[in-house]
């Protein structure tokens, strides 16, 4: 009965998808060429909960909990889980007090997706391409200065891809340890995703409607007396311990 609802709901979902990522594409292009960064990321915000809101076209729920304690204007590590192409909206709009900028795929940049590809073209992501390490390393060092000097945080999936059956794979060390060296003071917080990885389990059509989707931000790790690859570890622990249990 729940399949049955999602072919039902689903082309709904999209329309509405589709809608705010095209409206929101020429209001992006105008605020960032009358108001700078700052209206263009005001204009990626709204677009954001728009995109968020989106879910409850599948009355499916959101709830994202544990980002209201973390300070403001420190720059911060988020490491998260990778559980669907929907876990990021969620993340955009209800951390966007933090400026959090997400190291994202070459591809998705030029992929010409409306909206998508021209904040992470000019919002401050760190668009990587896997097959040139050098590139990948200067991305991420640009990301890693500009949270140094404005005070941004960077949002990065260390598992390198999505999941499929809500199992995680091993955290990579590499780009956190590049972000960590030029910001050593930088809060590492960790984000628990689930539940999106359900909402997609028949593919991207019909999507699972009826789905609890949850967002727990952890407390900051205290990284004192710890290496990288062991502050890395007990991210992917914290996690594994709320999405596996």
């Amino acid at each position: 009965m729940r399949r049955f609802f999602g072919y039902l709901l689903t082309p709904i979902f999209y329309i509405c998808f589709a809608v705010a990522l095209l409206v929101f594409h020429p209001i992006q292009w105008l605020c960032l060429k009358l108001g700078g960064y700052t209206a263009h990321k005001r204009s990626v915000d709204i677009l954001n909960f728009f995109l968020t809101s989106c879910n409850y076209t599948l009355f499916n729920s959101v709830q994202f909990t544990g980002h209201e304690q973390l300070p403001i204007g420190v720059p911060i590590i988020f490491v998260a889980n990778h559980q669907s192409m929907f876990d990021i909206p969620a993340i955009i709009y209800h951390l966007r007090k933090h400026h959090a900028k997400f190291i994202s795929k070459i591809e998705l940049a030029h992929a010409g997706i409306p909206s998508i590809s021209f904040n992470l073209l000019h919002g401050g992501a760190a668009n990587i391409d896997r097959k040139d390490p050098k590139q990948s390393i200067a991305e991420i060092l640009t990301l890693a200065n500009n949270m140094k000097q404005k005070n941004w945080s960077a949002v990065i999936f260390p598992e390198g891809t999505r999941t499929k059956t809500g199992k995680m794979k091993s955290f990579s060390v590499g780009g956190i340890a590049t972000l960590l060296k030029k910001n050593p003071n930088a809060l590492v917080v960790p984000i628990a995703i689930n539940g999106s990885y359900q909402m997609v389990r028949h593919g991207m059509f019909p999507l699972r409607p009826f789905t609890k989707m949850t967002w727990e931000v952890l407390p900051p790790i205290n990284k004192q007396g710890l290496s990288v690859e062991e502050i890395v570890n007990q991210a992917e622990d914290l996690i594994r311990s709320k999405v596996e249990h």
